[in-house]
């Protein structure tokens, strides 16, 4: 029997994927939060002594999204829940089920999501062995390829090479209007937009080639600003958004962990980050496993750079505000004496980071393998993988008072 963290006992070993969740509500007994303890005003469930902020990020990696759903269950069943949640590719879409639902209906949401794109049979019965495996998932990521993906995207019906200029099936080979009929039934955005939960998900200007978030604490979100930061060329279509196109935000950068840092608003922030794609592999031995670990490589987070960077800043602002403070206040001007006062609220930050594992038999086309057997598979291993993490509980707690930023490398441990 194990303990959970808001100290109630037997938690599920399996995710509860697909019989129907057993919901519980957000005002359930649980752990109470120490009086010093600041919430932000949408704070909800259990949180680690001296947390403000309980941040969700979703890397892009098309099929394996499956996963990021397995992860958020597991936080949902301890009663971890986010106020900031970010997303790209298919780290939006599922980043808008949750932020467009109550808490009491977003694995609800989810598992419709997913079964809705993966219910398409593609083998009756599949024989034990990584062979026969390699077989099914090979024939997955064809069915997607030539058929589309219900609820997501469908072919064209002139092929791109075929389609004059300018036509709008020039520029791509599938069509994404399913997708904001999902969108629509799905999410309800007038949720994301009353601001309860920050929300954040990026795209690539097609134009200029900047980055950008798309971010409901700056401009109202709507269907069009998640189809574009899925809009992976040259398979789906650019998205207009006002007078602008926009694709992918994965084709520059697979990870919004950048934007939760770079507006950490002096809140001590628990981040969960959690990747589809790992930049630690192994040697290709064939030409099928070059074509996977160039994938790797290509849409793996910039996780590390970025609290390296992040580290680094952090501990240059420490020096100086210690040096700041050594100076008699009045030697130091108005200016002088307003960044010590900032640089005194400079937030501490935890950061799980968390990778999807490929199973051995999982080839180059993983992404796009939208088979019901893979899509359970993965969200299981989301699921056990974060269970397993949330037992560590000194990973959750926050970094002493001055300290920056810590990182739990959640794959590296678990290698």
């Amino acid at each position: 029997m194990t303990t959970n963290l808001n100290g109630s006992n037997g938690i599920h070993a399996k995710s509860s994927w697909p019989d129907e969740d057993t919901v519980v509500d957000a005002a359930s007994p649980g752990e109470k939060p120490s009086a010093n303890t600041r919430h932000p005003r949408s704070a909800t469930g259990w949180r680690p002594e001296r947390c403000d902020r309980i941040a969700l990020i979703f890397q892009g990696g098309g099929a394996l999204g499956a996963y990021q759903a397995g992860v958020y269950e597991a936080l949902h069943e301890e009663g971890i829940e986010p106020d900031w949640i970010a997303g790209v590719s298919i780290g939006a879409i599922n980043a808008a089920i949750i932020a467009g639902n109550s808490r009491a209906r977003r694995l609800e949401k989810l598992r419709e999501f997913w079964h809705r794109i993966t219910e398409r049979k593609v083998w009756h019965y599949t024989p034990d062995g990584d062979v026969y495996r390699q077989m099914r998932n090979a024939t997955s990521s064809m069915m997607t390829m030539t058929m589309g993906l219900p609820g997501f995207f469908q072919p064209h019906s002139v092929n791109p090479w075929l389609s004059p200029t300018g036509a709008m099936t020039a520029t791509s080979f599938y069509n994404s209007d399913p997708l904001k009929e999902t969108l629509r039934d799905l999410a309800d955005f007038s949720m994301i937009n009353d601001r309860s939960m920050r929300f954040a998900v990026g795209a690539v200007n097609v134009l200029s080639g900047n980055f950008i978030y798309f971010d409901n604490y700056q401009e109202e979100i709507v269907p069009e600003h998640i189809m574009a930061s899925g809009a992976l060329p040259p398979a789906l279509p650019m998205i207009k958004i006002g007078t602008d196109y926009y694709w992918d935000g994965g084709i520059v950068s697979n990870t919004p962990l950048q934007h939760v840092l770079d507006n950490e608003d002096k809140l001590n922030t628990l981040v969960f980050q959690v990747d589809l794609f790992s930049a630690r592999g192994e040697l290709p031995r064939d030409m099928e496993s070059v074509l996977g670990r160039h994938k790797d490589i290509m849409y793996s987070s910039r996780t590390r750079h970025n609290t390296d960077v992040f580290r680094r800043t952090k501990q240059w602002k420490s020096h100086l505000y210690k040096a700041l403070c050594k100076i008699p206040e009045s030697e130091l001007s108005a200016e002088q004496i307003h960044l010590r006062d900032e640089l005194s609220k400079s937030p501490e930050i935890t950061i799980l980071h968390m990778i999807y594992q490929q199973k051995a038999y999982e080839g180059h086309a993983k992404d796009y393998d939208f088979s019901g057997t893979s899509m359970r598979e993965h969200w299981q291993s989301g699921f056990e993988d974060t269970r397993r993490s949330l037992k560590q509980r000194h990973w959750l707690e926050m970094p002493p008072p001055g300290s920056g930023i810590i990182v739990h490398d959640v794959h590296a441990y678990t290698a």
